[in-house]
């Protein structure tokens, strides 16, 4: 068994490690990166929304930036579409499930905002249908997938694609990567940057 959770653990890393060899992916990082900063220097939020263990992701990233992540500093505007039962169990009855994020985007959403759809096929619809509808209100779109990046990775302003077949790779992955840009806003709005 122990050999089997070393082996685990080795996958882990050799993603990363994939992650940290691909440079178009890290130039991609670094765009998203940029473009969240000068949200930020704004008036504007980020708004994450994804289906499961991505689900819990985008509350996750939200939760970093509204509440703290390395240091104290004033909370900054993000907003997980997938934490208001009422919101999610109304528009799914009434609209459908493929629904209830694109819904709640034509709401809450705004012209400058930033939408991360995360899905670790790339192929979720109801995030499809959240793309749609950012589009239409003039809010970019970051697409946070694995595999070939499925459908979100074409329509998404930026797709940040993992390098990685494995859904637990992917999402470990997309983890990393949420808390690297948390790092990188937060330091360039608070603190003294991160450097070039």
């Amino acid at each position: 068994m122990k050999n089997y959770i070393k082996d685990q653990i080795k996958k882990s890393y050799e993603t990363k490690q994939a992650i940290y060899e691909n440079e178009s992916l890290l130039e991609k990082i670094e765009t998203v990166a940029k473009m969240c900063v000068e949200l930020y220097r704004g008036d504007k939020k980020t708004i994450l929304a994804g289906n499961g263990g991505s689900a819990a992701d985008a509350q996750h990233i939200a939760a970093e930036l509204v509440g703290r992540y390395g240091f104290d500093r004033p909370s900054i505007p993000s907003l997980a579409l997938t934490t208001d039962t009422s919101n999610l169990t109304a528009i799914g009855n009434d609209y459908g499930y493929d629904q209830v994020f694109s819904r709640q985007l034509e709401g809450m959403g705004q012209a400058g905002d930033i939408f991360f759809g995360i899905s670790t096929s790339g192929n979720s619809q109801n995030i499809i249908n959240a793309f749609e509808s950012a589009k239409k209100k003039g809010i970019k779109t970051v697409a946070l997938v694995g595999r070939d990046g499925g459908k979100m990775g074409v329509m998404a302003d930026v797709a940040l694609i993992v390098p990685s077949d494995s859904t637990p790779r992917i999402q470990e992955s997309h983890i990393l990567i949420g808390h690297i840009l948390c790092d990188i806003i937060e330091k360039e709005i608070f603190a003294d940057g991160v450097g070039e």
